[in-house]
């Protein structure tokens, strides 16, 4: 039976990255925990689930689009393999040392649930930076013996669970510790760091893993 999930260590290391990239405080951590803060926990949990929705829009674009050049060419599974790895070393040194807003904008009124959920949906979806990540993350742990689309899908459906699982804990957290976050800069350095560090270390991890483990 044809395995749609990676061999254990590339699986293993799929979910560490995940988790690690989920957890770190980013771009998509601080608009959830803005939006729980000043709005409440219900309007940052609906925001968590427009956010989930609008990645798994995502991982369909960058599965769509992965199906389609492995289609064309058999060499291209390489090719998007290593260009994949070396942006990811990219993403790590930009989080690094770009600069950092401390600022982030507070919403001065909670709106309603649905709008919420639309709000977070609208920004996760029409973030290309998050189609062309799962574009160049998924593919370092795809199989050759399976469908590429399918194991995108399924791989990517996997990081925006764990995502939403993290995302969740920060909206429910953020209500009680508002008082702190304000003055939290830092969690968020150290958060730039891990989360450079997890994207440096997993591009050059999957770039000197070549071909072994059925890749």
């Amino acid at each position: 039976m044809i395995r749609l999930l990676p061999p254990w260590p590339l699986l293993s290391a799929f979910l560490l990255a995940s988790l690690v990239l989920a957890v770190t405080p980013g771009p998509g951590v601080v608009y959830i925990v803005t939006r729980s803060t000043t709005q409440g926990r219900r309007v940052g949990l609906a925001s968590v689930v427009g956010v989930a929705v609008g990645n798994l829009g995502n991982v369909l674009a960058a599965s769509l689009g992965l199906a389609a050049l492995f289609a064309v060419s058999s060499a291209a599974f390489t090719v998007v393999k290593y260009a994949g790895a070396l942006y990811l070393v990219y993403l790590g040194l930009h989080a690094l040392y770009a600069p950092q807003d401390d600022n982030p904008p507070i919403a001065p009124r909670a709106p309603s649930l649905a709008r919420a959920f639309r709000d977070g949906f609208i920004v996760a979806l029409l973030n290309p930076k998050t189609t062309i990540f799962f574009a160049a993350f998924l593919p370092q742990f795809l199989r050759t013996d399976a469908e590429p689309m399918v194991q995108s899908v399924v791989l990517g459906s996997l990081f925006v669970a764990i995502a939403a699982g993290t995302d969740c804990a920060y909206a429910l957290a953020a209500g009680t510790l508002a008082p702190a976050l304000s003055c939290a800069r830092g969690v968020r350095v150290a958060g730039r760091y891990a989360t450079a560090g997890a994207l440096i270390g997993l591009g050059l991890f999957t770039a000197m893993a070549g071909s072994r483990d059925g890749r």
